[in-house]
């Protein structure tokens, strides 16, 4: 059994605005009315997704230059080698999709990171998700069920530390050894009564491991 993996969510934790809110600001306006129907529990978040992904009506250089553009924590490239370094395997796991995820970590230099996300690609001007119903990890409503995925690698791993923001992160936080939480993610897991740690950003979370001699 291996030693220990480091699981994180992609939009709102490594990046600090979500790709879906870029693609809305500059070319979907009418994806704010759709932002609220989602939250209100009208559609399901996969469907939000794909029709916000599927507005964007641009070259693929213009999405590309849009994906680079997105803003991560400064401080997540260093800490992916750090964890790396200390014996630790590090993972992505994403209710988005892939398509962006792998421009940024290829932006930033970023290796031996293995994805778990909904397969994206480019089309006919836009990001259109594949979506794989026979995948062990599959969800009607996400696309990846995300405690699936910690599920799988917690037979893998003796210790599973996780990260997210918002509400498809609460229920791997269940499954995880220790989970950090940032955001709105903090309420959720409060009301749910599931044990978390609250922080701000990556550099909290080396804190936290240094301090529990996980990481030096």
């Amino acid at each position: 059994m291996k030693k220990w993996a480091f699981v994180s969510d992609f939009d709102g934790t490594i990046s600090n605005k979500d790709f879906y809110w870029i693609i809305i600001d500059k070319y979907f306006p009418q994806g704010k009315d759709l932002f609220n129907r989602w939250k209100a529990g009208e559609i399901m978040d996969i469907t939000f997704l794909q029709t916000v992904f599927s507005s964007i009506h641009q070259d693929e250089e213009q999405i590309l230059d849009d994906i680079l553009s997105i803003p991560i924590d400064e401080y997540v490239p260093d800490f992916i080698k750090t964890v790396q370094t200390n014996g630790g395997d590090f993972y992505i796991l994403s209710a988005g999709t892939d398509y962006y995820i792998y421009h940024i970590l290829k932006k930033y230099g970023i290796k031996n990171v293995k994805v778990f996300s909904n397969e994206g690609f480019f089309k006919e001007k836009n990001v259109h998700m594949k979506l794989d119903a026979y995948s062990p990890h599959y969800s009607e409503r996400y696309g990846i069920d995300k405690s699936k995925v910690v599920q799988e690698l917690k037979e893998e791993y003796e210790q599973v530390h996780f990260i997210g923001d918002s509400e498809p992160d609460s229920y791997p936080a269940l499954f995880a050894d220790v989970t950090f939480a940032k955001n709105g993610l903090q309420e959720m897991l409060t009301e749910k009564r599931i044990p978390y740690i609250a922080v701000n950003d990556f550099h909290e979370v080396e804190t936290y491991l240094v301090k529990e001699g996980i990481i030096s």
